[in-house]
This record gives structure tokens, sequence and C-alpha cells, in this order.
């Protein structure tokens, strides 16, 4: 698999590692599907570069020109085994809508971040309760309450699923167009990559949905309308307040400083984050920016700065390497006099990783104790 990066255009191209046929090819322009293919010749050159280090037992892993970037990526083993490929060709027709929602500029972050984008309903012990009774009625242990692709809550089986099913799962419900219900074959990359699950859904209110993993029972007819009535119509009202928090993450009225332009929370061992940019919106820059700004200044602060994951220190020289490690960075864009420059600032404290993004108005002197003050008030939450 490859993938080529020109002037704002992706290619996503997947070819059969022992063959060169090409698989499928998706295409993004600023964010939007795109029409523009790969041309044959730059499919073939990829092919060519792949099977060359392949041979010589080395890995390619990036080539690059003045405007262009070729990321060659390593497929699943099943699809290097192949028996039909026009087969395996309309098979994957299923997967695309998914591949474009990656290839595009989502709202979600948990692509980037391998953590289940969350949000904080207002009422979420009520619909805990709720969808751990809908689940025990239902015979699954695998429930999930979705908003616009992101968990409001789940059942404690629902949340021991790895990554990366349990980011691909309401990744993938968030793709689909809408429907009122759907039972849909699903395979687990480690759970189960051979033999499919079945991922029912329950559409509650537009936007609001009800996701069981489960095997060949309960049928979709059990579940729709009796048991669903049952549980979720004394709820209207909570499960209203929950159609907001979509873009929002977090309940309205929460304190936020009327500096913050955007937030991104992750619980490094709980695998689960918040991210918003709602805040001031009516203020520059655009959402679509501010998305931009943190996913970028995420990448940096992870690959520079802070370790992906937190662990036990193996050795003594870890212990040192630990206590060397930063626990906050800011970054200016432009000018550090206020008013003149977006602030992005990150925090490190125990299992959580807090990102803001800061208006020019706020002081650089204050950034660590804005980012302090703002983790401490969003720890009881995640």
């Amino acid at each position: 698999m490859g993938e080529e990066g020109t002037r704002g255009t992706v290619h996503l191209l997947c070819l059969a590692a022992s063959s060169g046929v090409p698989l499928f090819c998706r295409s993004s322009r600023g964010g939007a599907a795109a029409r523009q293919q790969l041309p044959f010749s730059v499919i073939g050159s990829l092919n060519g570069v792949h099977m060359f280090g392949q041979n010589l037992e080395v890995q390619l892993s990036s080539a690059r020109t003045e405007d262009t970037t070729i990321v060659l990526l390593v497929g699943l083993e099943e699809l290097t085994n192949i028996r039909n490929v026009e087969r395996l060709k309309k098979e994957l027709r299923a997967s695309y809508g998914l591949i474009d929602s990656f290839l595009g500029d989502s709202e979600l972050i948990g692509d980037l971040t391998q953590c289940v984008d969350c949000v904080i309903p207002p009422d979420g012990s009520v619909l805990q309760e709720a969808l751990s009774g809908f689940a025990e009625a239902a015979g699954t242990a695998f429930v999930s309450l979705l908003v616009s692709g992101r968990v409001v809550a789940a059942t404690e089986g629902w949340w021991r699923l790895g990554t990366p099913e349990a980011v691909l799962l309401p990744w993938l419900v968030g793709s689909l167009l809408p429907q009122t219900a759907r039972d849909y074959p699903v395979y687990l990359p480690h759970g189960s990559p051979t033999v499919p699950h079945r991922l029912l859904t329950l559409t509650l209110l537009p936007g609001l949905e009800l996701c069981l993993l489960c095997g060949p029972r309960p049928p979709l007819s059990q579940l729709y309308p009796q048991l669903l009535d049952r549980w979720w119509q004394p709820l209207l009202d909570p499960l209203r307040a929950c159609l907001p928090l979509g873009p929002r993450a977090l309940p309205d009225g929460f304190p936020l400083h009327s500096d913050i332009l955007g937030l991104l929370l992750l619980h490094l061992e709980l695998k689960r984050c918040l991210f918003t940019v709602e805040p001031l919106r009516d203020k520059e820059p655009s959402p679509e920016q501010r998305r931009r700004l943190l996913r970028n200044f995420y990448g940096l602060v992870t690959s520079m700065h802070f370790p992906p994951e937190p662990g036990p220190p193996e050795k003594a020289e870890d212990v040192v390497h630990q206590a060397q490690l930063p626990r906050a960075c800011y970054l200016v864009l432009g000018s550090e006099e206020p008013g003149t420059g977006l602030r992005l600032v990150a925090l490190q404290l125990g299992l959580r990783r807090l990102l803001l993004l800061v208006s020019p108005q706020s002081p650089t002197h204050g950034l660590r104790s804005l980012a302090t003050h703002t983790l401490h008030a969003l720890t009881p939450l995640l």
C-alpha cells in the first residue's frame, strides 16, 4: 500500500504484494473526495520500488522530492495471499467509505492518537445505567452509545476492546449513511480477523446511535422496537442533551477560559480522548484551521518531547531518561507579543496529556498556569 501527497492531493493505493495488481486507489484533495487517480506508470513504479526493496530484505518507508511525498505501507498478511483478485476487489468496496473518511478532514482525531474519541454527557450516570441494563437484556457485553462517531457511554466489555477495534468501530459507524437500523458484518483486526462479528446499530435520535457487537444472536427484530422502547423511551431528554456534544465534546456551561480556542485531552492508559475546537466558535481561526493546528502540534510534541505511551522503567538509565522528559512546552505562531500570534501549549501530568490552542491575547508567561488549571478541571471527566 502507498500514499502520495501532491499540492493538497492525497492518493491511497493498495497493491497485491505478490503480483502488483492494483486492488484500489482512493484520492482526496483538500480534505474532500477527488476523482483524480494515479497514472498507471506511477502505480507500476511504486510496485517496482516495493518489490526491489523486498528482494533485498529492505523496507522502504518513504521517498521525497521537492513537492511530493511517497510513503510505503505494509498491508495485512491476509491481503498478500490472494486467491481471487477480482473477488477481493469487490469485497474491498465495502471499505471505501471508511477509507475516504480517513483521507478527508474529519472532526475526529482517533486516527492520529489511537485513542477513542469521547464526549462527556450531562447525565452520564443515567445513560450508563440504561446502557448496562439494555446490554444485559440484549445478551451481549459489547454495547456503546455514539454521537457523530464519538462514544457517549459504553459497557465494560466494549471498553475492553483493544486498539484498533475500539477506535475503528465508532469511526466506521460515523462514516456510514444514516439508517434507522443496521446489521453489518465486521472483522476485528486483532480480536477476530477471519470470522466476522455482527455490528448492530439502532438510531435513537438523528446522529445518536446504539451499537452492539455480537454473534448470531440476538436477531435485529428482537431489539427493535421492543427493547429499544423499553429502555430508551423514558430517557428522551437526557438523549437530546447528547446531540450538541458531537463537535463540542464537553457539556454546556463547562467552565473553560475564554482564551481557549480548542483542546485535546488524552488519557494515555485508558486510550480515550476529548477533542473540541468549538469554544468561541465566532473567533478566528476557523474550526477546520484549529483542528489542523492541534493535529500538527500533537504530532510535534509526541515525536519530539513526550513519549507516545507511559510505561514502567526497565533499567536504571530509563529512570534517568524519564526524569529528564519535559512536562510542558509551548509554541507561538508569530511574535510572542500579546495579541500577535496564536499559542499552542502542551502539558503532561501522570497519565493525562493536554494540548490547548490559545488566542493571541493570552500572555506566554501564563500558558503553563492556564494549562494546569484546565487539566485539573478536566481530570474528573476523563
